[in-house]
């Protein structure tokens, strides 16, 4: 992949999907965003920032 646009519109899909899902799965008494949420969808961002970095990978 070699649009760094496309990278980032990725990244950040992939922290918000996180954040989202975590969301939607709590009771409705539960207000706001863990720090643990945050920093999964940190982790999940950078994630998908280094799978699809630019380089010299083998095709199969």
């Amino acid at each position: 992949m070699r649009d760094r646009g496309t990278r980032k519109v990725l990244a950040v899909l992939a922290g918000l999907a996180v954040i989202y899902f975590a969301v939607t799965g709590r009771s409705s008494d539960e207000r706001g965003i863990s720090g643990g949420v945050v920093v999964l969808a940190l982790l999940a961002s950078l994630l998908v920032w280094h799978l699809t970095k630019p380089g010299n990978k083998p095709v199969d």
